[in-house]
């Protein structure tokens, strides 16, 4: 009697976890079922910034550029830097291409750093995509061992394409837009007030 009791409850235990596995939400599979094939989970657009006192710890990282050259944080140290998590077949980030271009423009040499990180393409697809929308600031090819992406895997993780970070001068994240930058005021805003930050 008591084994049966066991075995009846371990099957309720079995039975209640696969039903609550089915109602936990995965946006990819969600996506998959609707059968938009966009193969990327876009982001809201939420915007959070995140006070001095309550960021993490510096962000180390490093990978080589389009361009083959290496380039990491050691290489920014002292500098706000934003950085862009895309690849090129993703229709949000080629909608905000432009945005991160002319953020760039206003910052380059006046406080600010742009890096480009790209997750899926290797060097030859993201270079065309880079002419393409006129990117001038340089990307880190992560597709092959996704490094740069485990660096900020951490406390505030990139969780969708694209998404982009606001490092402070320290390397830590001040602030994160979750999915496609709408404007480029937004960014400029955030990053006038990090840069602030050091006066």
């Amino acid at each position: 009697m008591r084994a049966r009791r066991t075995a009846a409850l371990g099957a309720l235990a079995v039975a209640s976890v696969i039903a609550l596995a089915g109602c936990s939400s995965d946006p990819l599979a969600e996506q998959y079922r609707e059968g938009s094939g966009k193969g990327y989970i876009a982001g809201d657009g939420t915007i959070a910034e995140f006070p001095a006192e309550q960021r993490g710890e510096p962000v180390e990282f490093s990978g080589t550029t389009i361009e083959g050259d290496a380039l990491g944080s050691g290489d920014l140290t002292g500098e706000v830097v934003v950085v862009n998590f895309w690849y090129a077949g993703c229709a949000p980030c080629r909608a905000e291409a432009p945005l991160l271009q002319e953020v760039f423009e206003e910052f380059d040499g006046n406080g600010a750093a742009f890096v480009g990180v790209n997750v899926r393409d290797q060097a030859a697809t993201a270079a065309s995509f880079e002419e393409g929308f006129g990117i001038t600031y340089p990307s880190i090819v992560d597709a092959n061992d996704g490094a740069v992406q485990y660096a900020f895997a951490g406390d505030v993780p990139p969780a969708a394409v694209p998404t982009t970070l606001v490092l402070d001068a320290e390397g830590r994240v001040a602030a994160r837009i979750l999915g496609q930058l709408k404007d480029a005021s937004i960014l400029e805003t955030i990053v006038r007030d990090v840069i602030a930050e050091q006066a």
